[in-house]
């Protein structure tokens, strides 16, 4: 089976500060892979760099495609969704009016409404605050619009960063069970960062963890989760 997204030798910098060194992962159709690591170790600057929002040498290839050096605006028309920490909604704007202005490029109209009610169907709490300016909204209701968001897209990957940072466990938990059934039902395949490993090794199939802008282990999830090496040299649990 061909990639839908392969990385390799990637490397990344600020400047000249490089943060990436010869990173290489592939993710498959309907898969969910995730990246873990400390802080700093490079997870954040990956998704990143497949956006095109940093400096990048290496190649990144989208469903068989170059897309490494294109515009992040065409990148996301080839159907890569970016949910970024720290959401990233329109705060001044309404719950609908955010998945509306996410969908502005489409031109089937039908399925971008078809769209906007399987988001309400996964979220039914975003469809009774619809007319409600998202920047009143709760944590776990800002993180859940983000991913509505992207979902409006139409995107045949997300990429997810810190989906879980500053939520109460229980809204984490809901919003990984919808992100499970998204992946299940609709096919999204998925490129995970994210802090809680414990949590990201049960949602993914595959992982690979970086230590300083390097992949230092990478696996099925299941066998990164039974290293007791790994989990306390690189997961910290």
């Amino acid at each position: 089976m061909t990639a839908l997204l392969e990385v390799q030798g990637l490397k990344a910098f600020y400047g000249q500060t490089q943060a990436l060194h010869d990173v290489s992962f592939s993710l498959e159709p309907g898969g969910i892979t995730t990246i873990l690591g400390a802080n700093g170790a490079g997870k954040t600057t990956t998704l990143r760099a497949i956006c095109s929002m940093v400096h990048t040498e290496g190649a990144i290839k989208f469903d068989g495609r170059p897309i490494g050096g294109r515009a992040t605006e065409e990148i996301v028309r080839l159907g890569v969704g970016h949910v970024p920490e720290g959401r990233g909604t329109f705060t001044n704007l309404s719950v609908d009016e955010n998945l509306r202005v996410a969908a502005y490029t489409r031109r089937d109209k039908a399925a971008v409404e078809r769209d906007r009610e399987r988001v309400y169907e996964y979220f039914p709490i975003l469809k009774a605050r619809l007319a409600q300016q998202a920047g009143t909204l709760s944590g776990g209701e800002q993180q859940m619009l983000a991913i509505s968001r992207a979902l409006m897209l139409a995107p045949r990957l997300m990429l997810l960063d810190e989906p879980s940072f500053g939520l109460a466990p229980l809204i984490v938990q809901e919003i990984f069970r919808i992100m499970r059934r998204i992946n299940d039902e609709a096919k999204v395949s998925m490129l995970l960062v994210e802090q809680n490993a414990a949590l990201a090794l049960e949602l993914a199939d595959h992982a690979y963890v970086l230590e300083t802008g390097r992949v230092v282990m990478s696996g099925k999830s299941s066998a990164v989760k039974s290293d007791e090496a790994i989990r306390k040299s690189y997961l910290g649990y």
